[in-house]
């Protein structure tokens, strides 16, 4: 079960507070927490205005030895307006060999042209999922089921551009595969928590997931995977988990939720929403 960040506001924006140096940074989660250390790898894209995405990643935890040193000059380069970062412990719903799942291909944000991904939780059916991505299944690289949900994602988006549509075909479609095994326990996923943008003025988050899993790492009064954010006229932060000391200021992102942040004229605006579901996906919330 991973962490996720994303930052949306202006050029100067920088996000290397919240990965680094702030009380709760997405640097401290990554082992402060020991019955949860994020030990599998991290990644962090960013956009600059008039320049292409730029994505990078590790394949151990931002905290080892040797490693921290370069998620720490990675984070000082990455600034706005649109930053998004992803700490890895990797699920493996394939009961794969341990010494398959860290590499570079599998850690995240992932990115396709312009859009950028990043995913906490899992959906259980990932080989039965693939022949659903169409044209996207020759891109997948890795042994991830978080890639393919994010080619899933981006093959209904083809559809239906508008995401919060997109993500509820998504799920729709995790639904069928699971149904066509047989509906197994555990159901089709364990958390669909998602962040994404296709441009450097928008930021989509959505927080949805079944099932109790403990705390948050380092803030142990809210659930694992509720989301939260902090808002500002010029600058939104969206997260797995505050990222600062701060008793006030952020607002929670509760399951079943989407997010839509925006940058216009040097202010961003969002707004939150509930994500539709289906009637045969209401019983899975």
């Amino acid at each position: 079960m991973c962490r996720l960040f994303g930052l949306l506001g202006h050029a100067r924006s920088s996000a290397e507070p919240w990965l680094v140096t702030s009380e709760r940074s997405l640097l401290r989660q990554s082992n402060g927490s020991t019955a949860q250390i994020q030990e599998d790898g991290w990644g962090i894209g960013w956009v600059a205005p008039g320049e292409p995405l730029k994505v990078e990643k590790g394949t151990i935890g931002a905290y080892a030895p040797g490693e921290v040193e370069r998620f720490r000059a990675i984070a000082h380069r990455a600034q706005g307006p649109l930053v998004v970062a992803h700490l890895r412990k990797a699920s493996n719903p394939m009961r794969l060999p341990e010494n398959r799942l860290r590499a570079l291909e599998n850690s995240q944000p992932f990115s396709y042209r312009q859009t950028i991904f990043a995913h906490n939780g899992s959906i259980l059916y990932p080989r039965e999922t693939r022949p659903l991505l169409g044209p996207y299944e020759e891109k997948v690289r890795g042994i991830n089921d978080s890639e393919v949900l994010f080619y899933l994602f981006l093959r209904h988006l083809d559809d239906v551009p508008e995401p919060v549509a997109a993500y509820s075909r998504t799920m729709a479609d995790l639904f069928r595969v699971w149904q066509e095994l047989g509906s197994p326990r555990g159901g089709p996923y364990s958390g669909l928590n998602m962040l994404f943008s296709r441009s450097p003025d928008e930021l989509w988050a959505f927080c949805n997931y079944r099932g109790e899993h403990g705390t948050g790492l380092l803030d142990t009064t809210v659930p694992y995977y509720q989301m939260t954010y902090r808002a500002g006229p010029r600058e939104v932060v969206v997260a797995s988990e505050r990222c600062d000391g701060a008793a006030v200021g952020w607002t929670p992102l509760p399951n079943g939720s989407f997010l839509h942040a925006r940058s216009e004229r040097g202010l961003v605006g969002v707004r939150t929403g509930t994500i539709p579901l289906a009637p045969e996906l209401r019983t899975l919330a």
